[in-house]
């Protein structure tokens, strides 16, 4: 993701950022600029954008100014209450149960990084209710809260539709599932990451050209995903995993192979910008003098060919884990990209980047 800055002052701020603490002006994010801005008050609703001087007025996103979980704009001609991202949800938790509220805006604050990369690499991101092969979100609570209960709302993908377990926003909760699930990465941004994975498989793989050489890497995706699933948890991964795979996970099935894939190629992409928007340099091989923050032509984004988006992810996740050793945590990125899971993580690449041209979003 890109370093934002205060038109107003100067000050660098956060994606997710809703008022400059420096100067104190109001922010909002504005998805057809890609850019937070500074905003002033133009009155009855609208805002002017400091990031747009002298071009059309915003006003906030519904569940902004119902809410208070969203920060993103929208044009102020634009007949839509919500925002781009918002307007994806399907179902959003019972705001009337007490705590509900807070997990929806962790949750939310996360699918708006996922909508931010799929924006950046200029996926399709429409609706479902206006477009039948579009995008939904719906966001689930158990009946019991324990989160143990057969039953409980589980995380997946079905046509188009996201579904998250409201209780994976809790953090005591989604550690004691990593824990128990042996996942030695588990982040709610991770969870939309591999879900629009199997989304965009539909979109992008089934019936396409591409299938045959999905197959040829990812293996036959006909395969019975239950009874896979249930060798999965019944047996464990293979114990040559970590030759084939990104992750064990990814040992189920085809399908889940490319999810994984998926996440992790999002999770390289945007690391890599936000590490070059903050200059972190990280030479990608010993003697190279030139490092990822001097070359300005280096976007991970807008790269055609994966090779050097890889080049420098490699030493990037080294540092990354070494400097989250030296803090005395868990390696920021605890994975091992073995040459099989390289060829994936290119083909989901060249995939990305040949698709047709997305028309363009409401």
């Amino acid at each position: 993701m890109r370093l934002f800055t205060c038109q107003s002052c100067g000050q660098h701020v956060y994606f997710e950022n809703v008022r400059c603490t420096r100067c104190g002006h109001t922010l909002g994010f504005l998805p057809d600029r890609m850019e937070v801005s500074a905003l002033e008050d133009a009155g009855q609703g609208s805002w002017r954008a400091l990031a747009a001087p002298g071009e059309a007025d915003y006003r906030a996103c519904a569940n902004s100014a119902q809410h208070e979980v969203c920060n993103w704009m929208v044009p102020a001609e634009d007949p839509e209450p919500l925002c781009r991202s918002c307007r994806l949800n399907h179902t959003i938790p019972d705001l009337n149960v007490a705590g509900n509220r807070i997990l929806w805006q962790r949750l939310e604050t996360q699918k708006r990084r996922l909508v931010y990369s799929l924006l950046r690499l200029e996926l399709p991101v429409h609706p479902k209710h206006q477009d039948p092969a579009g995008l939904a979100f719906d966001f689930l609570a158990d009946p019991d809260p324990s989160f143990n209960e057969k039953g409980r709302v589980l995380t997946g993908h079905a046509d188009g539709l996201i579904t998250l377990n409201v209780a994976e926003a809790d953090p005591a909760t989604r550690e004691r599932m990593r824990e128990d699930m042996a996942e030695p990465y588990r982040t709610i941004l991770g969870h939309f990451r591999h879900e629009s994975g199997h989304y965009y498989w539909d979109r992008l793989v089934r019936d396409s050209q591409w299938l045959d050489e999905f197959r040829s890497l990812f293996g036959d995706e006909t395969l019975d995903y239950g009874q896979a699933l249930q060798r999965h948890h019944a047996e464990g991964p293979p114990p040559d995993w970590q030759q084939h795979f990104v992750s064990a996970y990814a040992s189920s099935h085809p399908w889940e192979d490319w999810a994984e894939t998926w996440a992790h190629y999002l999770h390289i992409v945007d690391t890599l910008e936000t590490a070059r928007s903050f200059g972190v340099g990280v030479r990608p091989e010993e003697g190279d003098p030139q490092s990822m923050a001097r070359d300005a032509r280096f976007d991970p984004y807008g790269q055609a060919d994966f090779a050097p988006i890889l080049k420098h992810w490699l030493p990037l996740a080294f540092a990354l884990n070494s400097l989250n050793r030296s803090m005395g945590h868990e390696d920021a990125y605890p994975f091992v990209l073995a040459p099989p899971a390289v060829e994936k993580l290119q083909l989901v690449h060249r995939i990305v980047h040949q698709q047709p041209a997305p028309r363009n979003d409401p």
